[in-house]
Formats: structure tokens, sequence, C-alpha cells
């Protein structure tokens, strides 16, 4: 497995990533936006120029924050089997409900694992940046989203209902470092 930054010869898999999100009727996280790029009639090649602008940390608008997002990709068949988002930086919102972590795993490749080893990556890349205090949220009522941070060192830290989210969000610190 690793992490590929994204680029046009992942394009048709990306597409097809976020397809199989739309046809299971699943939530997609840590996509950088590419699930809503493509739902507002945007292209594959806006999105790439957009994860390029989230890199420049000096010219990102407030209230965006600089971000990196990759593809987690299975290397003997180079099949996408997850993205992840890394926040750089976080504003009070996302210090609250969002942290410094989104990842997804394809529905068809749930269970297998990807996701805990997935996080394992994205820790690293924090680690490699100086985060060393990752703030992880995931809703309450995704045990499975609960179990791979807590399998990555998550320690619950707070518990509360989000207006944003219309649900209760649990709130993880990962030291890391």
């Amino acid at each position: 497995m690793k992490l590929v930054f994204p680029n046009m010869d992942y394009k048709e898999q990306a597409m097809e990533y976020i397809r199989e999100f739309r046809e299971c009727g699943s939530e997609v996280n840590g996509s950088g936006g590419l699930d809503r790029f493509l739902s507002q009639s945007m292209t594959y090649e806006q999105w790439l120029d957009k994860v390029m602008r989230d890199i420049d940390v000096a010219n990102v608008p407030e209230p965006r924050v600089p971000a990196l997002t990759y593809f987690y990709v299975r290397e003997e068949d180079d099949r996408i089997v997850g993205m992840v988002n890394i926040r750089l930086a976080l504003n009070d919102y996302l210090r609250t409900e969002c942290g410094h972590i989104g990842y997804s795993t394809r529905p068809s490749e749930r269970g297998k694992g990807y996701a805990t080893a997935l996080l394992g990556e994205a820790l690293r890349v924090c680690a490699r940046v100086g985060i060393t205090d990752v703030i992880m949220t995931c809703d309450k009522n995704n045990p499975a989203s609960a179990k791979v941070i807590t399998n990555n060192g998550g320690v619950l830290d707070a518990e509360f209902f989000s207006e944003n989210y219309g649900g209760v969000i649990q709130r993880y610190i990962i030291a890391n470092g």
C-alpha cells in the first residue's frame, strides 16, 4: 500500500471511487472535496487545481486551511482503496468538529484493515510536518471509525452534539510524537 498524490493518471479510478460511494449510499470523507466537485458538474482537473492550491500554505484563503490529499493505493493492482485529507492547521470549527484527518475506504474494500493502515500512514505524514497531537472526530453512530481511531492510539477527549452534523460527535486525541 502507498499514498499517492492525486494526478491525471488516476482520473478514471478517482471518479469510479466516488461513483461506488454514491451507488452504495455511503458518505465520502477525506476526499479533499472531490465528491462535491463532481456533484457540482465540475471537473477532475478543477479538483486537481484545488488540491494544489490547498498546499500553498501562504495563500490559502480564510477560513480554509492548508491541507494534503492523497489516494491510498494497493500496489499489486494499482487500485485506489482509500482517500485521506490531512489538514496542516486547524481553525476553531475544524478543531472542534472535524480534526486534522478525514479518511474513507471504498465500500467494496471495507473490513480488510485498510482504514487502520491508512490512518497509520496519515499519522506518519503528520509527524513529518510536526503535528504531534492529532485531533480526530467521528460520528458516535460509527463504531467502525472509532475502532480505527483507537487502533491508532486515539483517546476519547470529548463527546458532544453537533448542530452542523445533526448528531453526537466523538473527538479523539492521538499523541503522535
